[in-house]
């Protein structure tokens, strides 16, 4: 019985299994039955419309209203100057006095090389000047000297004609023969003749010292250049470092022999750096210079925010100034997108708040809303300078004054020795003229 029972309720359910899916049992109601699938499928087609409608609008208002003034680029890349540390001189180096990530101020020593040589050339040249002007300025000692001289010659002369006179005017009594006549008159031509030569002497001793002095004299001039070159060959053994920065990527060791421009490290002050952001073509349309950016760097995320302006375009694209420029006239040709490189200036405060290095990556947001800037650079004076060396030529005008100075004040004290022996000379002269 049981099995009979088991049999039935299997067929039944079979029976089940192979009526119509849209078949309904007796007396089922239609109003019990879910909504049908096409009817679902329509109200989320519908929804979905409703959702691109309303995002569609929305992406329209957000770009007319504020993203059609926007281009940004994630192509871009801190940039600054590496200030290269080279020698003047040839020398070796005897010590470094930093090292890379260190911080060096502007006019520190960085590298020091041997002085030796540069010494005993200074020591030299120094002599070789003091030389100099002793004999300068014995040249307008020489010019008294002259004066005196030639004073001497015109009483020699005034004697000799006063001679003559008076032995020409008894010539006729008898009292001197004709012969000391002669003698007498010779005496005067050998007069006239030493005295022409004591002014000629004199005139050419003032060629050598009219309108000019001591520390002017082009002799001077000669032997101080050869000091200011030799001091300034001394000076330069010691390296400055020509700005404030870091130092990086340094190559010189104790002991190396250098030569004049070799790179021995570079200093990158990274108060000064900026940002190089590679725009494509299309979207420097509506691009000017002094327009503002807000930028956001890898390192310090959104949390840090920096805020700058374009600074100035690119001369040319990326590919124009590589190494291998594109070579665009073959036959299978593509056309790229190129890329423009545009310089854009950091807030320094905030560059000091937040240190960026070069060659971090940064994203940039450029608004382009005012268009009133140029996309063309305008002259500028110059950005970057030292006066690190021009102490060499302030100290090495200073040793020459001091060395002029010097043999001067013993030229002087020479020639005062002299002066009273002189003065006598002079005042015999005198004498004799009035006698």
């Amino acid at each position: 019985m049981s099995d009979s029972i088991t049999t039935d309720r299997e067929l039944a359910d079979q029976d089940d299994d192979h009526q119509a899916p849209g078949a309904q049992a007796p007396g089922a109601s239609q109003t019990d039955n879910p909504a049908t699938p096409p009817s679902r499928r329509k109200r989320l087609i519908a929804l979905l419309g409703a959702a691109v409608v309303v995002a569609s609008a929305a992406y329209g208002a957000y770009y007319f209203t504020e993203g059609r003034y926007h281009q940004d680029t994630d192509d871009a890349y801190v940039s600054g100057n590496l200030v290269q540390l080279t020698p003047q001189v040839t020398g070796t180096v005897i010590a470094v006095n930093t090292d890379d990530t260190q911080i060096v101020k502007e006019g520190d020593p960085v590298v020091t090389l041997d002085p030796a040589d540069a010494k005993l050339a200074l020591a030299d040249a120094e002599a070789q000047l003091g030389q100099t002007v002793r004999r300068v300025s014995g040249l307008y000692v020489n010019n008294d000297f002259y004066a005196a001289n030639v004073a001497q010659r015109e009483a020699d002369l005034s004697r000799a004609r006063d001679d003559l006179r008076r032995r020409a005017a008894v010539a006729d009594t008898g009292a001197v023969s004709a012969e000391d006549i002669a003698h007498a008159r010779d005496a005067v031509s050998v007069a006239q003749a030493a005295l022409d030569a004591a002014r000629q002497q004199g005139e050419a001793n003032h060629a050598l010292t009219d309108r000019t002095t001591v520390q002017q004299h082009p002799d001077v001039q000669a032997a101080a250049a050869k000091v200011r070159t030799a001091w300034l060959a001394y000076a330069r053994d010691t390296l400055p470092a020509p700005v404030t920065g870091y130092v990086a990527q340094r190559r010189v060791q104790v002991g190396q022999r250098v030569a004049p421009g070799t790179p021995l490290m570079a200093i990158v002050p990274l108060d000064g750096v900026w940002v190089d952001a590679n725009f494509k073509e299309v979207q420097l349309k509506h691009m000017r210079i002094g327009q503002p950016v807000t930028l956001t760097s890898d390192v310090y995320g959104r949390g840090a925010r920096y805020h700058g302006r374009i600074e100035g375009f690119s001369a040319g694209t990326g590919s124009a100034f590589a190494t291998l420029p594109a070579q665009n006239a073959t036959g299978n040709w593509i056309k790229i997108v190129q890329r423009l490189p545009v310089r854009i200036a950091l807030d320094p405060a905030e560059l000091a708040a937040h240190p960026l290095r070069i060659g971090l990556s940064m994203t940039v947001d450029t608004d382009t809303r005012d268009e009133s800037g140029s996309q063309l650079g305008a002259a500028q004076n110059t950005r970057y300078q030292t006066d690190v060396f021009a102490q060499y030529d302030k100290q090495a005008d200073a040793e020459i004054d001091k060395i002029i100075q010097q043999n001067e004040m013993v030229s002087r004290a020479t020639a005062a020795q002299s002066q009273p022996q002189t003065e006598r000379v002079a005042s015999h002269e005198r004498k004799a003229k009035a006698g």
